[in-house]
Order: C-alpha cells, then structure tokens, then sequence
C-alpha cells in the first residue's frame, strides 16, 4: 500500500512549487507508516526519468532536493509501505519504469496466479522486483500493444483485472505519452486490522481509517492540477469518480475520464 501525488502543469515546476511547502509537509509526515521506499517519475512528454530509494523519504536527502529541483509538465510521487511478505528493497520500489511509461500502484493484488497467467512471456522476463505492483504495470504494458492510446489501454487492463481481482484496490498513476493517467478503482478494498492499529498508533489523519484507498484531485494557486491520496493536504479536494481512469493532458491539463467498465 502506499500514497500517491501526481503532478501536471502546462509550464515546468516542482512539486514543491506546485503544491506548496505546507502540503509537502503533510505529505512527507506520512512516512510515519508508509516509510517503505519512495520513488518520483517526471517528464514532459514521452520517456519520464525515475528515481527510486528503499529508504524513508523523510531521511533521504535526496527526496527533499527532486522535490525542490526537478521541474517538469508532469511528475507522480509514490511513499510506499511495503506489503507483508514483500521484501523492502529499489527493485521493488514505486514507480516501475518501461517502454517510455512510469507506473506506481496504490493497493494490493492477492494471489497473483492470475495476474501471472495474463503476463506476456516476453514481459515477465523484464519484471526486476517481487511486487504484485509492477505484475500489474506488465498488464497495462501487454494492452498498450493492441490499444489505440494509453487511456484505453489502461481501461481495459483494469477492467480484465476486476473480474478475478472483484475487491482490490487497483489505483495508480501512470505517466507519459504526454498525459498523467489516474486510475481510481479501489472497490471493496479495505484496510486490515492490524493495518488499523499501525496508523493509529502512528497518529495520522482519522481520513485515512475513513477513506484510505480514495484518490482526488485539486488545482492549485500555481495553476496545476494534482491528483493526491486521501489524507494530506488542506487543498479544494475534489473526488475522482469511482471505478474510473481518468487521462490528464500534459498540454493543456485537459481531464477525459472514461468508466472502468464501459462497452
């Protein structure tokens, strides 16, 4: 499981630019639980450059300074906290980054026999890490092959997922092909007891106990428009649709949301 923050602006900025100090702030705080790794994809177009740790964003200076310096059109964030039984390592680390796409995933996808069994022989043998995550990016990367355009694609790897998969919690980011695309299809997903007592103990936002796995989005005073998890930041939140993937134009920020199960 992890937290998401995704980034688009017509003109090149930071993430901090964007969504300001105070955000970031409440953003970094969550590594109190998600505190597993953390990576950043940004690009302005095609082919995003990635940068992964295994470390805690909050102690890894590196964070703080792509944060402050990496100005892109698009840019997605992912704090990570690891799934038990995954190990804590770069190679399983968010976003994933192949054929000019960077993924990363909110959610877990148990067991993986079927997401193993829609996997492109060619495709499996590029998968560097253990995650379920980046098994589901191989997905998506197989339906781009036959799809006219990465929003399609997407819709259609997630759709074929919701059957075998009815309660997982699907949500992601991906970015390139000069748009960020936001999946928000979490179903039945829920949080597990002892998941419960890790973040309260923590003291994070009663929003995460209440709506963990949602997913929204806000435009900023700088002009961007961010897509974010549940649980930080005091921007004009407003929720993406359920069970949707929504396309976000690195031009032109224009959003075409599509329904997950549509004909």
């Amino acid at each position: 499981m992890c937290r998401l923050l995704g980034v688009v602006s017509t003109e090149p900025i930071t993430v901090e630019g964007a969504v300001g100090a105070h955000v970031l702030k409440d953003f970094v705080a969550l590594t109190k639980v998600h505190g597993d790794g953390w990576g950043v994809a940004a690009g302005d177009g095609d082919h995003p450059r990635v940068h992964v740790s295994a470390d805690s964003a909050i102690d890894d200076p590196d964070f703080a300074a792509i944060m402050r310096d990496w100005r892109s059109n698009g840019t997605l964030v992912h704090l990570r906290w690891a799934t038990s039984g995954l190990a804590v390592q770069p190679e399983n680390s968010h976003p994933f980054l192949a054929d000019g796409l960077a993924m990363a995933h909110n959610g877990s996808i148990k067991p993986t026999d079927a997401l193993d069994a829609l996997l492109e022989p060619d495709l499996a043998g590029t998968l560097g890490g253990t995650t379920d995550s980046e098994r589901y990016f191989a997905v998506i990367r197989a339906y781009r092959r036959r799809a006219p355009d990465l929003a399609s694609a997407v819709r259609a790897a997630v759709a074929r997922l919701r059957t075998p998969y009815p309660d997982a919690s699907l949500n992601a980011l991906i970015l390139g092909e000069g748009q960020l695309i936001a999946v928000h299809a979490n179903a039945h997903s829920r949080l597990s007891v002892e998941d419960v007592a890790e973040i309260t103990a923590a003291d994070l936002p009663t929003e995460h106990l209440e709506d963990y796995f949602g997913l929204r989005w806000a435009r900023t005073g700088s002009g961007a428009l961010v897509i974010g998890s549940t649980g930080f930041g005091d921007l004009d939140w407003q929720p993406l649709p359920p069970e949707s993937v929504t396309a976000i134009s690195l031009r032109d920020l224009t959003m075409t949301t599509l329904p997950v199960m549509a004909d």
